[in-house]
């Protein structure tokens, strides 16, 4: 049986305003598929770049779906879904195209391969602002750049939902999170949150301090969301040997490499993890394990009520004003 979900859609690209609530039929899930019920969602910077036409890939417009993050709860199931059924919470796994499987909506079709289950106990706000942010954290920094214990892990734009999961992800390690943000204001959010040291941008250069606090020698490992020509500077604030792991490009420009060799730098994508079945099940058990023992702990920016208050919540994003994720309560 179909039915008619509230769903976001956009028909150009441009600022927050393109963004629209309309009436969309989904059918009755066919095989391998799940309808989801969504309760919340939380917002990536990875959605406004779609909307305005400057992430990895274009929206398919008109009508183009966005958003990575909903947690719900299971309505039906189709044939051949072995892993949920009716009832079950969940969250959606962000390793889809957005366009075609974004969730920005009350009600969701997809794969079954693109849910996870919902960590026991958490309600639904926290639920949207978990996922994605902790698995990149923890893809990037655990399983590709080995954190351990003593490492300097240099975190820039370390307000974002990922900065703040980074830090926590550091912290759980023994490791000594540096948080870069641009102005002073965020600067004892950050310390509050666990940062050892925050370096704020617009009056201090990030290599100095960062060699400072280090003793001279830079960070072990550098974790950034800037890109561009930032990502040549930050080489000098890596130290020797160093893993400087680049996983966005919020500067929206050309990336250029740094000179500080030897160096490792990695392109990180959160679909290596999110992909495979077993990196899902690793990262689903270390949110899990993290949330139960108070080791992570999501930072809700700003919840808004409402699908309709998506335009607003899209504002609030790339004004940079808040700190942690902003979620949308449907």
């Amino acid at each position: 049986m179909s039915i008619t979900a509230r769903t976001v859609l956009f028909d150009e690209l441009g600022g927050p305003g393109v963004l629209r609530v309309e009436p969309v039929e989904l059918p009755a899930p066919g095989p391998g598929e799940v309808l989801v019920k969504v309760e919340a969602l939380g917002l990536n910077r990875a959605e406004a770049m779609l909307r305005s036409g400057t992430y990895f890939y274009l929206p398919p417009l008109p009508g183009s779906r966005n958003g990575y993050e909903a947690a719900g709860e299971v309505t039906a199931v189709g044939p051949e879904v072995t892993a949920f059924a009716p009832g079950d919470l969940v969250l959606s796994a962000a390793n889809f195209n957005l366009g075609s499987h974004g969730v920005y909506g009350d009600h969701v079709l997809l794969p079954e391969t693109s849910l996870v289950p919902r960590p026991a106990g958490t309600d639904a706000v926290d639920a949207a602002a978990v996922w994605l942010t902790y698995t990149t954290a923890y893809g990037a920094l655990v399983e590709r750049a080995r954190l351990a214990a003593g490492d300097h892990v240099l975190i820039t734009g370390a307000s974002s939902g990922v900065g703040t999961a980074a830090i926590q992800v550091a912290r759980r390690a023994g490791a000594i999170p540096i948080a870069t943000t641009r102005t002073e204001g965020k600067r004892q959010a950050l310390l509050d949150l666990g940062a050892e040291h925050v370096i704020v941008t617009e009056r201090e250069d990030v290599t100095e301090e960062a060699l400072r606090v280090t003793g001279g020698r830079g960070a072990g490992i550098v974790l950034d969301a800037i890109g561009g020509p930032y990502l040549r500077e930050l080489g000098a604030a890596t130290a020797t040997d160093g893993t400087l792991i680049s996983y966005g490009w919020l500067a929206e420009r050309p990336t250029e490499l740094p000179m500080q060799w030897p160096l490792t730098v990695h392109g990180y994508s959160n679909f290596v993890l999110t992909g495979s079945a077993e990196g899902r099940r690793r990262a689903g058990h270390y949110i899990a394990s993290g949330l139960a023992d108070g080791t992570l702990r999501p930072v809700i920016g700003e919840v808004f009520d409402g699908l309709d208050r998506i335009v607003d919540a899209h504002r609030l994003m790339e004004s940079n004003a808040h700190t942690g994720k902003i979620v949308v309560r449907i």
